[in-house]
């Protein structure tokens, strides 16, 4: 029986995944570092201290390490999540739903630590979450299963009782690979994305989750 739900963050709990670009563009142009958003593919899934690793053996630049440009980034995408982000719709109330069935409640994100305390914080919604994990914790971020095992360890969970909400493929993989239950709640450009048929259900917008959803799983 599932008791134990497990949210992504980014573009799942707040529309903050378009925000990562700006930042990193905006960082990358003042330190000489020739991104453009057409490379990003090449560093798509990767923790941010990866990306800019990357970075730094593909464009190599003069100054600051690649740790202190990630850290860099990290300030300017939390400044910006907060002036420009927002909490999607639904979320409140799906939380606020899984909180009066009493269900374990865990956020489990490829974001560093520092930045998802910073926006759970921010927009209110912290005290909803019994326990909150990121990739940074684990070995490997997504899609492999690290950070979906980690959190429903840390919640005395079996990953048969836990269902993921997540909105990418990448996310939806990790999930199947610790034998999860998964809702996919895609960005309208990517819903129709063929690979999403290997979650367990898939929704337009986090306004049509409710109880019955989680039932039929």
């Amino acid at each position: 029986m599932i008791n134990t739900v497990l949210f992504d963050m980014d573009g799942l709990l707040f529309d903050t995944e378009p925000l990562w670009g700006v930042s990193m563009l905006r960082v990358a142009e003042k330190h000489g570092i020739p991104i453009t958003r057409e490379r990003f593919k090449d560093t798509r899934g990767f923790h941010i201290y990866e990306v800019t690793d990357f970075w730094s053996v593909k464009y190599p630049w003069e100054g600051k390490s690649s740790k202190e440009v990630a850290e860099e980034i990290l300030d300017d995408i939390i400044a910006l999540s907060k002036t420009d982000g927002n909490v999607l719709p639904g979320v409140v109330q799906a939380l606020k739903m899984f909180k009066a069935h009493k269900f374990k409640i865990g956020l489990a994100s490829s974001s560093p630590v520092r930045m998802i305390h910073a926006l759970v914080e921010h927009f209110g919604i912290k005290e909803y979450f019994d326990c909150i994990t990121s990739a940074d914790e684990v070995p490997l971020g997504k899609p492999h299963p690290g950070v979906f095992l980690h959190c429903a360890e840390q919640l005395g969970a079996k990953y048969t009782q836990c269902v993921v909400l997540e909105d990418s493929v990448n996310g939806m993989v990790a999930a199947k690979a610790a034998r999860m239950k998964v809702i996919v709640v895609p960005e309208a450009m990517h819903f129709e994305d063929p690979r999403f048929a290997l979650a367990d259900a898939k929704l337009s917008t986090m306004e049509s989750l409710d109880m019955d959803v989680i039932k039929r799983l």
